[in-house]
Parts: structure tokens; sequence; C-alpha cells
């Protein structure tokens, strides 16, 4: 959970969310490399005495200046395929869940086990955290592969839980599908990252991960 002045990422727990964090590290430190190196060309040019103003052209230069941003770019891109094919990663899925977004609240279901459905409201209480709590949490099992299937009633909504690295939008007349791994069981917020409207900063997420065995018991007693 994010907590106050708190200016990085949530802890990962997820390995999609360790390969972002990741990347958002190996980025930052190109981007300081290529700072100071601009920093430093700009201070040897403005204190340098010898320049000449009959060289218009060079071509060795030129080329080198071409290529170090193409090969900059290729140890870019690499990485980002990579993390952009494990979000897209739909095998060895284990178990579904169905989110569908409402004006302003969630309502979820376990599509395989049963048809019933329930609806999550935020929590207006001073004992809990504020804008951040639940009436009925959203459980499911960790260490295995999960399908989140996600639709809206009415306006876009986005279902986002930062600490495990995920974000997918709830569109009306369309179900899209995504798939996450919780490495270890705990409670995961998350909140609609979609403006829908006047009370859009009232539709809290709170998936509480458990183990398999607390889950099964928790579905027999449903």
């Amino acid at each position: 959970m994010t907590s106050w002045m708190k200016i990085n990422f949530q802890d990962s727990m997820s390995p999609i969310m360790f390969h972002l964090n990741f990347f958002h590290d190996y980025i930052l430190l190109f981007i300081i490399m290529i700072l100071l190196m601009i920093f430093y060309i700009i201070m040897f040019i403005s204190k340098t005495k010898f320049y000449s103003n009959l060289i218009i052209n060079h071509q060795l230069i030129e080329t080198i200046w071409t290529l170090i941003p193409l090969i900059i770019l290729m140890f870019l891109i690499i990485p980002s395929i990579k993390i952009l094919y494990m979000t897209e990663d739909m095998k060895n899925i284990k178990f579904t869940i169905k989110s569908i977004g409402n004006q302003w609240y969630w309502t979820y279901e376990y599509p395989q086990l049963f048809s019933n459905q329930f609806d999550s409201f935020m929590i207006n209480n001073i004992n809990y955290f504020r804008l951040l709590s639940v009436d009925n949490n959203l459980f499911s099992p960790s260490n295995i592969k999960i399908r989140l299937l996600t639709t809206s009633n009415d306006v876009i909504h986005s279902f986002t839980i930062p600490s495990l690295g995920f974000k997918m939008d709830s569109i009306p007349g369309r179900l899209n599908q995504n798939s996450f791994y919780i490495n270890s069981p705990g409670l995961f917020v998350g909140q609609c990252s979609e403006i829908c409207g006047m009370n859009h900063s009232f539709m809290p997420i709170i998936l509480e991960s458990i183990k398999m065995k607390s889950f099964s018991k928790l579905i027999k007693n449903l």
C-alpha cells in the first residue's frame, strides 16, 4: 500500500511488477548517463577556445552520433518487448475471476465455481483506511496463475492493482482478459484508474490473497 511521501513504486508482489521495477531502474541508469554526457559536452564547449568555422561536416562523427542512439535503443527495446509479452501471456491459467465495473462500485464473480455475484462498496468509516476500505474483499489463491475478466455496466472503468503491476480497462460491451500471479498471501490495494464520473475516487479495490487450502474452505462456506 502506498504511504505518505512515498515517491517510489510499491513493493513487487508479482513477477510482472518485479520486471517493471527493474526496467524502470534500468532506463533511469541510461537517462543519468546521457544527462551527464550532455552536461560534460556543454561545459567543454563553453570553456574551450579552440574552434573552426571551416568545418562543415565530419563523416566519422556523424556516423558515431547516429550509431550510439541506435545501440542504446536496442538495449531498451529487448527488455521492453520481453515484459510486453509477459503481460500478455495467458498460458497455464488455473483460476478465473470476473470483475464488473459500476458507478461507483465493483461487482465480482467466480465463474468456474458458481454464478452468484457480490458487490464491493467503499466503507466510509474513520476506523478503516480512508477511501481504500471496502465491505467485501475480493479473495484469490496465491502462487497460481489467475485470469481476470473485466467489463463494465455503464462507463469505462479501469481495474488496477499497482503492487501486482496489473491494470486493465473495463469497457461496456467488451470483455477484456489478462492474468497475474501473486507471490505470497497478503492484502493488495487498488483503485479505479479511469475517470468515470463524480465518485471516481470512491471505487477502491481490495484483493486478499490466501493459500489454496484456506481459499477452498472459504469457497465452501459461501
